[in-house]
């Protein structure tokens, strides 16, 4: 599956050499070799060039020259595996079917490594184990069961630890850790030993060996040691696993997940033993190894358990080996797995999805060094090495970008997916563009198996928001139109697929073909017995059943769809290519295209307006993509460098994603297209009115053609359908260039309603085409049409209404009535071309009309009201156009000579031509309310001037003259009517009767002095008794008014004088107005200086605050600076 590490051997004991490889340690350039005879040997490690480094690496006959079991197949592996990771331009068949033989000489140009020195003497017994610690440039080592230091340049014995005696394993480990008294970092080093069932712990600080050696005692015996952290250290036990802090001596047993369930000694991990009576009680060595920050990985046998630094267990489920590991690893960033030494073999493994990616052959491997973990840089320690009896290997890794590639070209997409999950970003070239590209392969894999919703889903992915182009070529022509890539049958592809296998499984070192190993745990017998062994490792409570290696394997016997392993391994023509989409299958891959189109959508409204199409300020949210990225993402192409391309290209790609969901819309879901055109988007108009038409979805294609502001194919459309001969269900419609078609017309367009509603809708600056398309609206329907020029709307009362009175006179002066009108009375419109124009339209009207009735009546009624409220049009000429001698428009002209100001004519109407002595009486007083306010309002002014420019007295004295003489014409006009009925002009005769009816209700308004004068001598006295009644009571009001006036003017004297003496209503306890006063005691201090008052001279100020006198200049600034004003003293207002 994957080419992750190359072998390269850099040390081989030659064949006369009858020594041993024991343990091995590797820094700096430097190779340490431990031999069973106590020798050892330094080994300097030469950078090789890229020729001979192949040419080492590629030929296994160097790791088995000292070696007769050396495999001639595991070698043509290892080079295979070599020559793929190097060559990614040859085939992959090609790389296969050239392996290397031993026979094949080897022919590099350097040594890997070159022998520095040979210290014979540095130990009497087989050397078991190396460190160093650099910081206090220390080596350490064991042999013979004690631990020793030495020098690391001279490697002379510096002391042997006479504690360690029995000693079996020991862990070093060096931190900085910041002193927690003075907070400086230093650098800290521990020693830990494992001692029968004691823990010895010794440290350095700043290259110092402290004196100080703490002792844990644990209650078994100690097999391995490996450091989770700076501070705790797990060991490992026949009985299970204990984690220990080093700085406080407390232990923590680690438990398995659930193993509360289990009981017993199940209840710790690796608690169970694997003997029997009968087998000598065998127990595995308990393994354990650092991953990456904060996780840690336990094994016992073939079980498996990840834990952080506390000691908790991880929700994750068991590695599935297929036998017990010899020891494990991790380099950065995959686990590492030495099987034991007759198998040779290192394992590769995802540590996320635990899959074995890679298996290399090593024969004879025993044992794996790593660097130190470096926490400031996680990979810095992905090299490592594996040593055998007679080879040291160092493990190269491969290009990480590389093996990424090799993933994605094996079709292995959740395995790509993962590792670049775990990589760091300046490992790779683009993390970002490659996890993207990655995600979007695999989404179109899913949707090939028919995983419609799981494809949609991860092309929707924030990170991912895959180009709609892409996504679009996965449908059929139906659906994405031009874009559609048809699904052909491709002859060789049964071969492809074969060949891809055999390939899998043929490739150098990678056994990903032996993914078996879940098949193989699957087909173990079940085991009957309900102990507690029984229940914890095979069925118990740290298996989960979901998340098991024996779940994988029956989800994968029983081929469920979910198993998220599948999608990742290569299908077969069955499974992916099963034919065009058709059908529910299609409905159910546009419904989830539709939810990724709105998704898309979305995205691109925030970078375009779709209202304007043009972009919007590009500004980047604090904490997610740029917004280059973002267009990136938008985009199937490179963004253009000017601002006007990028808005074409994302115009075009907006069209794209709108177009296609309305396809999507209407294929799966009609109802939903309507909500689409409501809204401003960018459909192609030929796409949708082709369908639309072929679905006869007029309604929709109407609300289409308004959001595209194609009004006027909206508006012929409408009148196709509501000006038919009849308002039948179906009509014969040229429609398209489709001929005479019958065609059912919807019910919501039959008539000219829905034409009245599209034009209501429709902007003033749209006038022209509203005018063109009411034309057979008012025709058909008239009180319909004027709906139009007559809602309260914005649109309606903002239209040119000039321009419509001239469009309205053209087609009927009934409806150009109605609308000057509703202008003049409900909009207060006071154009005077439109008060003229409404005039002459009333008054030409009522002469034109043949027969009076009713409703004639009734207009004549509105020509007078006009008359009489409007002040706009002209009066000479609306009397120039009324008949003289109509005695239906006596009161018309009246009320136009009224408006021109003369009333007498306008009275001799009402008395003489209409006799009708109420009105005349209505008249009159209504005028005379008129004069009033226009006399309230010349008084204001007429005052108002005289204060400004302060007249003089003999002006002063002619103005209220003037005004009296104002005053007493105000009567002029109920005098004029009494004149008129008293003494009219000839031939009239006079009437008493309105003449005393005026008197008793209005005599208060005639002056006795010109009214006596006019009545006749004849008339008896007791007549006139309402008359001088009225006169009295007018005057006693007058008398009554003086004195009422007076007396309110003593009273608010009188409380002038109390406030300005006494200071009532003023708070303070009485101290307001000329009473005021303020007490200065010895102890009182000034406000601003703060000193003592004494004998100085002071201020109060109106909150009777007392300062002195000099300081209030001070104070006053201060408070300026404040915005405040404080008075000055005794209550003036400072300046």
């Amino acid at each position: 599956m994957l080419s992750a590490f190359t072998a390269r051997p850099i040390v081989e004991l030659k064949q006369r050499d009858k020594s041993k490889i024991e343990t091995i340690l590797a820094y700096g350039d430097r190779v340490l070799v431990g031999l069973n005879t106590g020798a050892l040997r330094v080994y300097r490690l030469n950078e090789l060039p890229a020729s001979a480094t192949d040419a080492s690496s590629s030929n296994p006959a160097s790791t088995s020259t000292s070696n007769a079991n050396a495999n001639s197949n595991g070698s043509a592996s290892a080079s295979a595996l070599l020559d793929s990771s190097q060559s990614q331009s040859q085939s992959q068949s090609q790389s296969h079917s050239q392996p290397q033989t031993e026979s094949q000489p080897t022919q590099p140009t350097q040594k890997p490594t070159d022998l520095l020195r040979e210290v014979e003497k540095f130990s009497t017994r087989a050397i078991d184990q190396l460190a160093i610690i650099k910081e206090a440039n220390t080596l350490v080592s064991l042999s013979n069961y004690h631990v020793s230091l030495h020098d690391l340049q001279s490697y002379d014995l510096i002391e042997t630890l006479a504690r360690t005696k029995n000693a079996t394993c020991f862990a070093v480990t060096s931190n900085i850790v910041k002193d927690p008294a003075t907070g400086i970092p230093e650098i800290i080093s521990r020693l830990a030993v494992a001692v029968r069932r004691r823990l010895l712990l010794w440290s350095w600080h700043e290259s110092e060996l402290h004196e100080d050696v703490a002792e844990v005692v644990l209650p078994e015996a100690i097999r391995t040691v490996t450091w989770a952290s700076a501070t705790k250290v797990v060991c490992g036990m026949n009985a299970g696993y204990v984690l220990v802090d080093v700085t406080t001596s407390e232990t923590h047993e680690i438990a398995g997940v659930g193993a509360a369930a289990a009981g017993g000694q199940g209840s710790r991990f690796g608690a169970a033993s694997m003997g029997y009576m009968g087998l000598g009680g065998y127990v595995p060595k308990p393994l354990s190894a650092r991953l990456a920050e904060g996780e840690m990985l336990l094994a016992k046998d073939i079980h498996s358990l990840f834990i952080d630094t506390d000691g908790k267990p991880l929700e994750k489920r068991q590695v599935p080996w297929q036998s017990a590991p010899e020891s494990i690893g991790y380099s950065y960033p995959y686990i590492l797995a030495l099987q034991p030494p007759a198998k040779g073999s290192l394992e590769v493994r995802n540590p996320d999805t635990l899959d074995l990616l890679q298996t290399l052959e090593l024969a004879g491997a025993a044992q794996l060094y790593f660097p130190p973990p470096t926490v400031s840089l996680a990979h810095a320690g992905k090299g490592f090495h594996i040593s055998s009896d007679r080879v040291v290997w160092k493990m190269d890794a491969t290009d990480y970008d590389t093996q990424v590639q090799e993933l994605v070209d094996k079709a292995h997409y959740n395995e790509a997916i993962s590792v670049l999950s775990m990589l760091e970003d300046a490992l790779l070239k683009d993390k970002v563009g490659t996890m993207r590209e990655v995600k979007m392969l695999k989404a179109e894999a899913l949707f090939k198996q028919r995983k419609f919703r799981q494809s949609l889903d991860l092309f929707n992915e924030d990170d991912v928001h895959a180009p709609p182009e892409r996504v679009l070529r996965l449908y059929p022509r139906v659906i994405s139109g031009e874009l559609s890539i048809e699904n052909q049958q491709d002859e060789s592809a049964d071969d492809e697929v074969d060949d891809h296998e055999e390939g899998v499984a043929s490739t150098n070192g990678d056994k990903g073909a032996k993914a078996d190993p879940v098949a193989d745990v699957a087909s173990l017998p079940k085991i009957s017995g309900t102990g507690s062994f029984a229940k914890y490792w095979i069925g118990g409570s740290h298996r989960k059943t979901d998340s098991d290696a024996a779940s994988i394997a029956s989800s994968r016997l029983g081929g469920a769809d979910n198993d998220d392993a599948n999608s990742i391994r290569p299908k077969t023509k069955s499974t992916e290519d099963s034919g065009p989409l058709d059908g529910k299958e299609l409905t159910k891959a546009v419904r989830e295209l539709n939810s990724f189109l709105a998704g898309t959508r979305a995205r691109l409204q925030r970078v375009i307006d779709p209202e304007t199409g043009k972009l919007r300020p590009r500004k980047a949210a604090p904490g997610s993509a740029s917004a280059d990225e973002n267009l990136d993402a938008l985009l199937t192409d490179t963004p253009s460098g000017t601002d006007e391309q990028l808005e074409q290209e994302l115009r075009r790609t907006f069209t794209l994603v709108d177009t296609t969901l309305f396809r999507g819309y209407m294929f799966c879901q009609p109802s939903l297209a309507p909500s689409l055109f409501r809204i401003p988007n960018f459909c192609d108009p030929a796409a949708v009115n082709e369908k639309l038409l072929e679905h006869n979805r007029f309604n929709e294609l109407v609300d289409f053609f308004y959001g595209k502001k194609l009004h006027r194919d909206a508006l012929t459309l409408l009148r196709k359908f509501g000006d038919t001969a009849t308002d039948g269900e179906t009509a014969k419609l040229e429609l398209d260039g489709h001929g005479e078609t019958e065609v059912e017309i919807p019910e919501q367009l039959r008539g000219p309603r829905r034409t009245v509603g599209y034009l209501q809708s429709l902007p003033p600056d749209m006038t022209d085409l509203i005018l063109e398309f009411a034309e057979w609206v008012l025709k058909r329907d008239p009180e319909l049409g004027m709906e139009v020029f007559l809602a309260d709307s914005e649109n309606a009362e903002t239209l040119p209404r000039d321009q419509v009175v001239s469009y309205l006179s053209k087609i009927n002066t009934i409806l150009e009535i109605q609308y000057l009108e509703h202008i003049i009375d409900e909009l207060g419109d006071g154009t005077p071309e439109f008060h003229n124009r409404l005039a002459e339209l009333l008054i030409n009207a009522l002469k034109e009309s043949e027969t009076r009735d009713d409703e004639w009546d009734q207009r004549l009624r509105k020509l007078v009201d006009f008359l009489r409220k409007s002040r706009q049009y002209s009066l000479t000429r609306a009397f120039g156009m009324i008949p003289r001698d109509d005695p239906a428009f006596y009161e018309a002209q009246a009320v136009v000579l009224s408006n021109m100001g003369n009333h007498k004519q306008a009275l001799e109407i009402y008395v003489f031509k209409m006799h009708d002595y109420n009105k005349a009486e209505e008249y009159v007083t209504a005028s005379n309310c008129h004069l009033d306010r226009t006399k309230d309002h010349f008084n204001v002014i007429s005052r108002y001037c005289n204060q400004i420019h302060a007249l003089p007295s003999d002006q002063r004295d002619s103005a209220t003259a003037v005004d009296q003489e104002d005053a007493d014409g105000t009567t002029s006009i109920y005098h004029t009517l009494l004149s008129l009925y008293l003494t009219p002009p000839p031939p009239h005769q006079p009437t008493l009767e309105p003449a005393l009816s005026l008197l008793s209700r209005h005599g208060s308004r005639l002056p006795a002095a010109s009214t006596l004068s006019l009545i006749p001598d004849t008339l008896p006295v007791g007549d006139l008794a309402s008359y001088f009644r009225g006169q009295i009571r007018a005057a006693n009001s007058v008398v009554s008014e003086t004195r009422i006036v007076e007396a309110l003017r003593k009273t608010q004297l009188v409380g002038t004088q109390a406030l300005l003496l006494l200071g009532d209503g003023i708070g303070g306890g009485g101290q307001g107005g000329r009473s005021r006063r303020v007490v200065i005691a010895e102890e009182r201090v000034c406000g601003v200086c703060h000193k003592r008052l004494g004998n100085s001279v002071v201020a109060v100020l109106p909150d009777n605050s007392v300062v002195h006198y000099g300081c209030l200049g001070r104070g006053q600034n201060a408070n300026r600076l404040r915005g405040d004003r404080i008075a000055g003293s005794w209550g003036r207002q400072g300046r």
